[in-house]
């Protein structure tokens, strides 16, 4: 079997959150961290001590994964870059034993037609496929960002937002990747909605997709998280998903109620099951009551209610 190292170069200081992010993808992950190696230490060792190792950048480390060749690399890498922008990290990702043009066309091959939920069908752009009767098919073609509707956090926002999504809903994506949930949300019946990126490439994907897909109540802003964001026609959101990472939530969780209506929903995703209580301890303190939560794996997503 064929395994590619997925290497993120970042500040000793970001490792310990890098190693988070990464860790959601694969429970073992390779650290490199050289700022406890001490100079003096050769006088003791000798020769026992590589060279390099003394000489490399001590305030410079590096988190890694192994990916084997059964896995959608391109979504390993597409997921490690959302999560680093998302939670604002200055870091290079390094693919060692494939080069990057081959994992950015690569992904293709593992990304099929996707039933998710009751009705809704993800179908990739180069793709045909015959619609059956009481299906809401989504054209997407993902490019460089993430979601395509494969992963198991996306899925499972997918669904409770199909679940819960009322006719004439205003929705708002925070980290709307390829904005396919701002784009499943349209289709479904929402009146507006809005997908916000720190990602200027995504924003150009979402926009991209959604005219693909005929959504023209549907507006993509290059936003780091909720700063630019407005409410339009001085309707708050009924309901918000934010298929981020627990970090990220705990952060926006004081104030992503400014921005919904009293008894508004809001959908959490990209917990890993362990922070799960983490997360709704923090939501609930800020005035969130849970509904539900969801799992797939070793992922959860919550459903929750604003309290007016």
């Amino acid at each position: 079997m064929i395994w590619t190292q997925v290497k993120v170069n970042c500040a000793v200081s970001d490792l310990e959150n890098v190693s988070a992010i990464m860790s959601m993808l694969e429970n073992s992950v390779q650290i490199e961290d050289y700022s406890d190696i001490d100079t003096d230490l050769l006088t003791v060792y000798g020769k026992l001590i590589d060279e390099k190792l003394l000489n490399a950048d001590k305030t410079r480390g590096a988190c890694s994964i192994y990916v084997s060749e059964e896995r959608n690399l391109s979504e390993y890498i597409q997921f490690i870059r959302a999560r680093l922008e998302d939670s604002r990290i200055d870091a290079d990702i390094e693919t060692i034993g494939t080069d990057e043009e081959e994992w950015a066309t690569a992904w293709k091959k593992y990304y099929k037609t996707t039933p998710i939920g009751n009705s809704v069908v993800i179908v990739p752009s180069w793709e045909h496929y015959d619609k059956k009767p009481g299906e809401t098919v989504i054209d997407m073609d993902p490019g460089m960002a993430f979601g395509t509707g494969t992963h198991e956090t996306t899925r499972l926002c997918a669904s409770l937002l199909e679940q819960n999504l009322q006719k004439g809903d205003y929705m708002l994506d925070v980290g709307s990747g390829s904005g396919i949930l701002a784009i499943i949300a349209s289709r479904l019946g929402a009146g507006y909605c809005l997908g916000s990126d720190i990602d200027s490439v995504a924003v150009r994907t979402e926009k991209e997709n959604a005219c693909r897909n005929g959504c023209d109540n549907t507006d993509f802003v290059q936003s780091d998280l909720l700063k630019g964001i407005t409410v339009k026609n001085g309707h708050k959101f009924d309901i918000v998903t934010a298929n981020i990472v627990a970090d990220i939530i705990i952060r926006m969780a004081p104030d992503i109620g400014g921005f919904m209506r009293d008894g508004g929903l809001l959908i959490v995703s990209g917990i890993i099951t362990q922070r799960r209580s983490e997360v709704d301890n923090v939501l609930k303190s800020h005035g969130f009551a849970e509904v539900e939560t969801s799992y797939d794996k070793d992922w959860c997503a919550g459903l929750y209610r604003k309290i007016g």
